[in-house]
């Protein structure tokens, strides 16, 4: 089926009337941020486990074994799970289109090594570990395949810049045995 976008699953970017030219040439308000993110899952309970007790998120509400909604801080929901579409279903493959990764911003470099330490505690692998030099982040995938990124931000007057001020995001190796030295001491 055939939409503004083009065919169906392709987007064809025309813009079509000068209307439209002057609302692509407005950017989105600064202020717009990514308010959760809605996964399908093959197993509710399993990934509810994950992203409570290993991630360490609440369980908000939950809709049988269809769906739950979990959140940090008190809000509605940050991740969205259900089955849906997906009860039972195998993970997508490696090589195909679709989410890469879900990102969970820590709001300092403490909150990320104890969110590191919860998953050594929790025995989950990690898939990797980099300094982007705008940020330190670890990668996982959840029970059901979905790409996390656990990661903390740098203050923005801290962000590598090119002479010019460009952006100079990299990929460096992040030292996991110095994050995890920031991690704040166990409740006893």
């Amino acid at each position: 089926m055939a939409s503004a976008y083009g065919a169906a699953g392709t987007a064809s970017h025309a813009i079509t009337s000068p209307a439209n030219l002057l609302l692509a040439m407005q950017p989105i308000d600064p202020l717009t941020q990514v308010g959760h993110v809605h996964l399908k899952v093959a197993d509710l309970d399993r990934a509810i486990q994950f992203y409570s007790e290993v991630l360490g998120f609440n369980l908000t509400q939950r809709f049988g074994n269809e769906a739950a909604f979990l959140s940090a801080g008190g809000y509605h929901h940050h991740v969205g799970l259900n089955t849906w579409m997906s009860r039972g279903g195998p993970a997508p493959p490696r090589n195909s289109t679709g989410l890469f990764h879900a990102a969970f911003l820590y709001p300092n470099r403490q909150a990320l090594a104890n969110a590191l330490e919860r998953l050594m505690e929790n025995q989950y692998p990690l898939e990797g570990a980099a300094d982007h030099g705008v940020s330190e982040a670890l990668y996982l995938s959840d029970p059901d395949g979905n790409g996390i990124e656990l990661y903390w931000d740098r203050d923005a007057s801290e962000w590598p810049r090119s002479a010019g001020g460009e952006l100079e995001m990299v990929t460096l190796p992040l030292d996991l045995n110095e994050l995890l030295s920031e991690a704040a001491p166990a409740a006893s």
